[in-house]
């Protein structure tokens, strides 16, 4: 399995290795596997830009610090502070029909797990009127991660984003960001692997994540800066 440590120069190339990832495994037949701090910015969704009030909202993330961007796959906006973490696991496919339902059951056990690890109670499930709501989140005293998936012809992406130490920052980005796009967002549903108990570190969930997500696996260690 490829090991992608680190982030790339700026977001442009920090996504781009990203998409590597997910195009290579359907190319190579190999896995991979990455987890790592991105670049501070709020990260919208494509039903966030149909929103009547979507200037609004990127106007009150910019104020705040957070430099607006737009992904390509569903979901609502998501904050990261540049010490939030992110995970992707690209895996090649046989048939891309197939197996949805099986790899979001196997990335939520995997968060679940890694999280336990570090003394964090983690289990399913989200509060109501989390940011990003899904099927697929995480919580313990507020949602700590939600899931997403990008399927291709030949491969597969599961990803998410864990909130470390930064809950307060992130509510009180997302308040006014959720309410001009109208969303319903309740600032208290933000949880954080700090306050439930584990490290305000990013590294430590980071090899947490890697070491439940890649197992016993070999690996090839590459750096996100020299695949950028």
């Amino acid at each position: 399995m490829r090991v992608i440590r680190g982030r790339g120069p700026d977001r442009e190339a920090d996504r781009a290795v990203t998409a590597a990832m997910l195009r290579e495994a359907g190319e190579t037949g190999d896995p991979a596997f990455r987890a790592w701090t991105p670049h501070r910015q709020l990260a919208f969704g494509r039903r966030d830009t149909r929103a009547p009030r979507y200037d609004e909202a990127v106007t009150a993330a910019e104020e705040r610090g957070f430099p607006a961007v737009e992904r390509s796959v569903g979901g609502r906006a998501v904050a990261y502070t540049g010490t939030t973490v992110a995970f992707a696991h690209a895996l090649p496919l046989d048939d891309a029909r197939t197996g949805l339902d099986a790899r979001y059951e196997a990335g939520t056990t995997a968060v679940v797990r890694a999280l336990r690890t570090l003394g964090v109670p983690a289990r399913r499930g989200e509060p109501p009127n989390s940011y990003c709501p899904g099927d697929h989140s995480v919580q313990s005293g507020g949602k700590l991660c939600g899931l997403a998936q990008r399927v291709r012809k030949e491969s597969a992406l599961v990803s998410g984003v864990v909130v470390v130490a930064d809950r307060d920052e992130i509510a009180d980005v997302l308040a006014p960001v959720y309410e001009a796009i109208d969303v319903p967002f309740d600032p208290d549903s933000v949880g954080s692997v700090a306050d439930a108990g584990g490290p305000a570190s990013p590294d430590a969930v980071c090899d947490a994540l890697e070491a439940v997500f890649v197992g016993d696996a070999e690996t090839r260690v590459e750096a996100a800066a020299d695949l950028a």
